[in-house]
């Protein structure tokens, strides 16, 4: 059993030490696209097609070969082609045909001349603009080659990813299986949303909002509840939480309280990589190993709870599902519109609203308090404020780091 320590150490250190340990799941399955939202891919998906699948038109025009480009006569419309009606009659030489845009091509078109670039004399047209060799069409398999890959493994399957595959005839895609994630409360205080509170008890906000963002991640939840501070409860909630799930995250308990067992039963069960970060809030966050499964050990404070699963627990499950795009927004540089009160020693997650000025340039205001108890500051926020570990107060007008929420986060 590794010994626990008191070093804070840095969240870059924090991520590499944890991210380095996983081995992203395997098991895949076949879904329908109308399942497939918010899904990983479990392997490169190839086009079945090319895409566009025949010569067509850009523009709306008229189809035209190269030597009657030059014609300053009148040129007869032969006839017309449209979108899933193409022209498949006589075409004459000396005549254009009238085409609509992503109609096929009449064979022996070598251009589209659009239609803003013509004049119209009854059923023929003259030419006010010269014409070049295949301008306004668009070639089979322009955008996209029968056999080309289209999406890599480890794609989140999205608003943009899903109507690709649709447009290649794609019904279904093979998609890791979902990460099973158990979650558990701890802490006598604790009440479910929606009872009534008793004298010195809370609502137990922390396992409802990790609960929503898993679930916006596609991971099936499996729900403990709530474990009062007992040494044997506690247990057999670990117990139970290892052998059903891949990722086992509890809420409260890691701190140093003398009811806070979590850590010291992590200490029997399993391995700790670390506990302690040096960022604000969110210090006392425990990363794992038990016997089948990895664990994160969140604050109880709500925003504690809430940034250290946004900036650890986020990145880990999206490691184990193989995803190669980042899970968080870049960070940029912005502004500070208002002045920011800042201790060194921590890195600092403030919450912030970002948008543009009068000039056109982005800068970000705090949202007031910025309490680990304070939660209604992410109801008023879009970004965190980051701050550097030993930087101190900010004033209005200084430089400081954004990283603007992402759809766990945003409204």
């Amino acid at each position: 059993m590794e010994s626990l320590t008191a070093e804070l150490i840095s969240l870059e250190d924090a991520q590499e030490k944890m991210l380095a340990q996983l081995t992203p799941v395997t098991d895949s399955l076949s879904v329908s696209l109308a399942e497939a939202a918010g899904r990983i891919t479990a392997r490169a998906v190839t086009s079945p097609i090319d895409v566009p699948p025949f010569d067509n038109a850009a523009m709306d025009g008229y189809a035209i070969r190269l030597a009657d480009a030059a014609s300053k006569k009148p040129l007869p419309i032969a006839g017309k082609a449209f979108a899933g009606a193409p022209f498949t009659g006589e075409w004459p030489a000396g005549s254009v045909v009238r085409i609509m845009t992503g109609a096929p091509l009449p064979a022996g078109c070598e251009a589209v001349v659009m239609q803003e670039e013509t004049e119209q004399h009854g059923n023929a047209i003259t030419l006010t603009a010269p014409v070049t060799p295949g301008q306004n069409i668009r070639l089979l398999g322009d955008d996209i080659r029968e056999g080309q890959t289209v999406l890599t493994a480890g794609v989140r399957l999205g608003a943009a990813e899903l109507p690709l595959l649709a447009s290649l005839g794609i019904a279904e895609v093979s998609v890791l299986r979902k990460l099973r994630v158990a979650i558990f409360s701890t802490g006598d205080e604790l009440q479910p949303v929606g009872q009534a509170l008793a004298a010195g008890q809370i609502y137990d906000t922390n396992r409802f909002t990790v609960s929503l963002m898993l679930k916006k991640l596609s991971c099936e939840v499996i729900d403990l509840g709530i474990i009062k501070d007992d040494p044997h409860a506690l247990r057999v909630a670990f117990e139970e939480a290892d052998r059903q799930a891949d990722v086992v995250i509890s809420t409260g308990g890691v701190s140093v309280g003398e009811a806070d067992f979590t850590k010291t039963m992590l200490e029997t069960l399993g391995v700790i990589t670390f506990w302690k970060l040096a960022i604000k809030p969110g210090k006392p966050f425990a990363f794992g190993r038990l016997t089948s499964s990895w664990f994160c050990g969140l604050p109880g404070n709500p925003v504690s709870a809430a940034v250290t699963f946004y900036q650890l627990v986020v990145p880990l499950l999206a490691t184990l599902t193989g995803q190669k795009k980042s899970a968080l927004p870049p960070r940029q540089k912005v502004r500070a519109a208002t002045p920011l009160k800042k201790s060194p020693g921590r890195l600092d997650f403030q919450r912030g609203f970002y948008r543009q000025n009068d000039q056109g340039e982005l800068e970000v205001h705090t949202t007031g308090p910025q309490g680990s108890h304070v939660f209604s500051s992410f109801a008023q926020a879009n970004c965190f404020i980051v701050l550097e570990r030993e930087r101190g107060d900010v004033e209005a007008g200084e430089w400081v780091e954004i990283e603007p929420f992402n759809v766990l986060l945003e409204g």
